[in-house]
């Protein structure tokens, strides 16, 4: 068995894995990055990258659209090639040479197959030739294996070869009918994408009452009707119980409680993603495979004796987004490399975007999770649309901004900023509920003239300021 010895080995080579490992490269340490697929990880060639370079073009048109003079010069149709081949570009082909050349110009050497624990301080990876290589790492093993889709146990779904977040982001052709289960995130973003690349016919079934059903209510709310207004079809309240796919590749119907049906060409599965850690080896440390691993405020996973073991990104449950793995990564390098630090953000202050048109972008509580903390606290809400900074951008701008204040404390816990193009307000009131600043103080940060950060004066009136 090939040995080698590091002083941190890292499980996982996504946002999260990379950051870590870049962070304790620069602190001087060796480090190796263990990865069985696509150095990168799932951001970069099926999640973020992918989809908003899908997203751009439908984007661009309906900005183009609302404005008088430029909406006249949209004569033709979106090229769905020329987005493809965009998208194709944006990922490499789905060809990592370019993070592999990154890692190893830091100094990070980069293990390739699938690792597991094999005990205190030991990775044991498996190549594709069947060889394995057992590492020991001095200081830590950072685990940043990320997540995977969930595909629910409703009849004949798995037999019928739905689609998931991958097979959505890598189409090489659209679907003429695209049934999309899952009203979240990423199945309202994939839903609008493929109906403005050019999907005759899209429906999105959602269980819950509503869409985006994490976020505050008026949000789902406006992504629906604007759905509406596309074609899109809304089906909410609509539980699933069966599937079928009519041959190999023909189209797919799928069968809800009331016993209505919907069929598609083809059916996106977006209902939600589970972290991968099953066969990872966490049974060798006491921990549960298949499950989130718990860890304490410097990301090192509870109970595992010795504190060498870590868990940052979506395998550790705590805030599934690529952001927070990023912030995780650093976290957890600094604590290695000895320095004071913890995480104060995964719990209340992640800040999140939707980009469907209107986006939706939030940060920190929603008014229900704050009432439901305990906090006693206030909503204020203004038009998106209504400052002079959204009318220069043309017709029809509209959405809501909101801030959920802390009476207590006169401090943000949360706001959220629907819109078209709003997700450059979101960092503002992310420095602000981080920061912990008043509303008394806010009051004095002056907007520019004309722009839609105008709302945040607006939204301080309606708070008696």
């Amino acid at each position: 068995m090939v040995t080698g010895s590091y002083d941190v080995v890292v499980i996982g080579a996504g946002p999260a894995g990379e950051t870590a490992a870049d962070r304790l490269a620069g602190g001087g340490l060796s480090v190796a990055v263990v990865e069985k697929g696509l150095v990168g990880g799932e951001c970069s060639y099926w999640g973020c990258i992918p989809s908003k370079t899908l997203i751009r073009p439908g984007d661009v048109l309906a900005a183009a659209r609302r404005a008088p003079g430029a909406e006249q010069a949209v004569t033709g149709q979106l090229d769905t090639a020329a987005a493809f081949a965009q998208r194709d570009y944006m990922t490499s082909n789905w060809h990592d040479d370019g993070q592999v050349s990154w890692l190893e110009g830091e100094g990070i050497e980069v293990v390739r197959g699938a690792g597991r624990l094999a005990g205190e301080r030991v990775v044991e990876v498996a190549a594709a030739d069947g060889t394995v290589r057992r590492l020991s790492a001095a200081r830590a093993v950072v685990l940043a294996t990320g997540t995977g889709p969930v595909v629910p146990p409703i009849p004949g779904l798995r037999e019928a070869g739905p689609w998931d977040n991958r097979a959505v982001t890598s189409a090489k052709e659209l679907p003429g009918r695209l049934v999309v289960l899952g009203g979240g995130a990423v199945g309202a973003e994939m839903a609008q994408a493929y109906k403005r690349l050019g999907c005759g016919e899209v429906v999105v079934l959602e269980a819950a009452g509503r869409l985006l059903g994490r976020e505050e209510p008026f949000a789902g709310e406006e992504v629906r009707a604007a759905f509406e207004a596309e074609g899109i079809t809304v089906v909410t309240g609509a539980r699933m119980t069966a599937a079928r796919r009519v041959g190999d590749g023909g189209p797919v119907t799928a069968t809800v409680a009331d016993g209505r049906e919907f069929t598609g060409d083809e059916i996106l599965v977006a209902v939600g993603r589970r972290p991968a850690t099953a066969g990872i080896g966490l049974e060798c440390v006491g921990l549960e495979p298949g499950r989130p691993v718990p860890v304490d405020g410097q990301l090192r996973a509870a109970g595992v004796d010795g504190g060498w073991l870590y868990a940052i990104g979506d395998c550790n449950g705590l805030a599934p987004l690529t952001h927070m793995g990023k912030y995780h990564g650093r976290i957890a390098a600094a604590a290695i490399l000895g320095q004071e630090v913890a995480d104060s953000a995964s719990h209340t202050i992640v800040p999140r975007v939707t980009f469907t048109d209107p986006q939706v972008c939030a940060v920190g509580r929603t008014e229900a999770d704050a009432r439901a903390a305990g906090l006693h606290v206030t909503a204020v809400t203004t038009p998106t649309g209504g400052v002079p900074g959204a009318y220069t951008q043309g017709n029809g701008i509209s959405g809501t901004s909101q801030l959920v204040i802390d009476d207590d404390r006169r401090t943000m816990v949360g706001a959220t900023f629907t819109g078209p193009g709003v997700q450059e307000l979101l960092h503002s009131a992310t420095v602000a509920i981080c920061g912990g600043v008043t509303v008394d103080r806010l009051w004095h940060a002056v907007p520019s003239f004309p722009t839609v950060s105008e709302v945040w004066l607006h939204l301080l009136e309606a708070y008696g300021l």
